[in-house]
């Protein structure tokens, strides 16, 4: 049973690559209950590809196509899908190509205007392929930065959550040492104040935040590294602490990540990709979401890729798309709409 239309945000679900484990598992998702009781979840992907899914997966879910917005019954039972029709209906799974890449651009591009529009109140993307991205011309590192291109945001930054961590990142999808490059003080410190912002709205009113090192043992006062610590980041940690918040570090991510986990911090902001990645899928691929901070957009994502090594198959398990979806409805504004 759902309840009242005015209290469910309206999400846009990206179907990703089609020919990835996307359309799957949006198919295995949308069949609990509690999902959609806690939102109206609009798909934006093909009808047909999804109906295609659902036999694959065993789904008694039905498929509603539609050419708007608009036009969603979400209370109907069936799944609602804005169908952007750009899927051949012999487009093999498992596949890099250029059309699911520019299939999968199509439907981010349509979910930003479905929201910025106020017909959504937060976006969730399924996986997308890289690969096939960069092969349809659209040369994006990941969602990312393409939500940040279409959104027109100069700067965000990509926060992982598990049930035991939360990890914000400094740097992302570049190579360690151009990363180690980018770091500094001003990058560190808007970071930080991006994660503050986003644990504050979630009700966590002081957080503790635990600050990563870059060297091993936080650089052992100059035994290791460079001093990157004291030029990169001590003067990002002192502007925090100067505005009342509870930032500490530079600390040795090993030591970090154990406290954290723990519960001793709130948050634990990564200087580089897999510094922060590693210990969140350590965790479980299925628990980890993706949320992109500072987009004027709620956008949460699956910590997982395509898996086309297993797509078309039926067996990718659904949690963590269940996850972001929930993730999703905590930080998105609530519709008033009927």
């Amino acid at each position: 049973m759902t309840g009242p239309s005015s209290t469910r945000p309206t999400l846009a679900i990206t179907m990703g690559d089609p020919a990835g484990i996307g359309p799957e598992i949006i198919m295995k998702a949308l069949a609990h209950a509690d999902v959609q009781a806690t939102c109206r979840p609009l798909v934006i992907g093909d009808a047909e590809r999804l109906r295609q899914a659902g036999r694959i997966v065993s789904s008694g879910l039905t498929v509603d196509s539609l050419s708007a917005a608009g036009e969603a019954d979400f209370d109907g039972g069936a799944v609602q899908c804005l169908d952007l029709k750009v899927v051949p209906a012999d487009l093999p799974f498992g596949q890099v190509s250029p059309v699911a890449g520019e299939a999968a651009y199509r439907y981010i591009e349509k979910a930003v205007a479905v929201v910025q529009a106020g017909q959504a109140q937060g976006i969730c993307t399924a996986p997308l392929s890289k690969e096939a991205l960069h092969a349809a011309g659209h040369k994006f590192p990941g969602h990312t930065e393409l939500l940040a291109h279409l959104t027109g945001t100069p700067e965000v930054s990509m926060m992982l959550v598990s049930p035991k961590l939360r990890v914000i990142h400094v740097t992302t999808h570049i190579g360690l040492i151009d990363a180690i490059a980018k770091i500094e003080p001003g990058l560190v410190e808007r970071v930080i104040a991006r994660g503050h912002a986003v644990l504050v709205k979630a009700g966590i009113a002081d957080p503790k935040i635990g600050v990563c090192a870059i060297n091993p043992h936080a650089g052992e006062n100059g035994l290791f590294g460079r001093g990157e610590e004291a030029e990169k980041i001590t003067p990002a940690i002192a502007a925090c602490q100067a505005k009342g918040w509870d930032v500490r570090g530079p600390l040795p991510a090993d030591t970090l990540f154990f406290l954290a986990g723990r519960g001793d911090y709130d948050m634990v902001v990564a200087m580089y990709h897999d510094q922060g990645h590693g210990p969140i899928k350590v965790l479980g691929l299925e628990a980890g979401v993706n949320i992109t901070v500072g987009l004027p957009v709620i956008r949460t994502s699956v910590d997982h890729g395509t898996a086309f090594d297993i797509a078309g198959k039926g067996i990718a398990d659904e949690r963590s798309l269940i996850e972001a979806l929930r993730q999703a409805v905590d930080l998105a504004p609530k519709s008033t709409a009927a």
